[in-house]
């Protein structure tokens, strides 16, 4: 049993529910609607498959607010029970110049252990994905655009 040939089920099983999937590198693209969500798959040596999903939400922060979001964020993934909010580093160039400010880009995270690959599981997993993508996406909007939003 190797990751490739679980991601390769867990995608035919993903296509075969109606969601859009795409294989790259060492992974998939599930696409929902407007929303994609990248998937990897791994063997667990315990046994069963560990799932990790990443959404990309397009926002970014500079090293300059990052002790403002941090906090923002924290109270956000508080609520959150599907996934959660990550920074992650963006690297713009090769060389970054010295004085330049780094940029972390927001993303939502989530990680799902898989006993097996079998018919509920897989469903389990469709249910994790769309609820991790819901989840995460409304915590963002809410905190952008309700009344008590980030003003930018």
């Amino acid at each position: 049993m190797t990751a490739s040939t679980e991601l390769r089920r867990i995608m035919a099983a993903l296509q075969q529910s109606g969601l859009t999937v795409e294989a790259v590198e060492d992974g998939a693209l599930i696409q929902d609607g407007e929303t994609r969500v990248a998937l990897f798959a791994e063997v667990d040596p315990q046994g069963g498959v560990i799932v990790r999903l990443h959404l990309d939400l397009d926002l970014y922060v500079e090293e300059d607010s990052l002790s403002d979001i941090l906090m923002g964020m924290n109270l956000m993934n508080q609520g959150l029970d599907y996934g959660a909010l990550n920074l992650d580093p963006v690297e713009e160039s090769e060389e970054p110049d010295e004085g330049e400010p780094l940029t972390f880009a927001v993303l939502g995270r989530s990680v799902l252990w898989l006993p097996d690959l079998g018919a509920a599981e897989l469903d389990r997993l469709r249910e994790h994905l769309r609820r991790f993508e819901q989840e995460v996406t409304q915590a963002v909007e809410r905190t952008l655009h309700g009344s008590k939003g980030i003003s930018a």
